[in-house]
């Protein structure tokens, strides 16, 4: 699993091009039955993909969070909304809230969320392969399968059913 992580980006790399253009020709024309695809794929990678053994997405990137998703952690914290944020989040450039630093704060040296249970929206959906509409989101696809190697896997698949 280690050799596939520390390969990804350049795999990715790689695959770009071709993943472009066939996000490119998805969007224009998708196949009725593309969100059953999806699901399947996505639930057959995860039944041989375990996070745990992984993380890199919370070690490598952090996740927006929503108004909810502040409120819903700081109570978890028995903090105030303010508080939280001051102590764990900026504002990026698209004015969003997201982690001051990574890898993610909240992350333990055995790759287990400290905040599992409330984490925020994005972390719950990542690495987002079974969203309904699939071929609406290609470009945050395409960052993903630098980062994951179960969508990197799901893409590939994909690019061999959906011809």
């Amino acid at each position: 699993m280690q050799d596939l992580i520390d390969n990804l980006p350049e795999l990715a790399k790689d695959k770009h091009i071709e993943n472009k253009k066939f996000f490119a020709k998805l969007k224009k024309k998708p196949p009725k039955n593309l969100d059953y695809v999806m699901q399947d794929l996505h639930d057959n990678e995860f039944k041989k993909t375990d996070c745990l053994k992984c993380a890199n997405c919370c070690k490598t990137t952090g996740p927006l969070f929503t108004d909810k998703d502040v409120e819903r952690i700081a109570k978890h914290f028995k903090m105030k909304s303010h508080q939280f944020i001051s102590q764990y989040l900026r504002i990026d450039e698209e004015n969003d809230y997201v982690l001051q630093s990574v890898p993610c704060t909240f992350l333990g040296a055995n790759n287990y969320c400290s905040i599992y249970e409330v984490r925020p929206k994005a972390c719950k959906e990542f690495p987002h392969t079974d969203r309904k509409k699939f071929q609406q989101i290609s470009n945050l696809t395409l960052k993903n399968v630098a980062i994951c190697p179960a969508a990197f896997n799901i893409v590939e698949a994909m690019k061999q059913i959906i011809k």
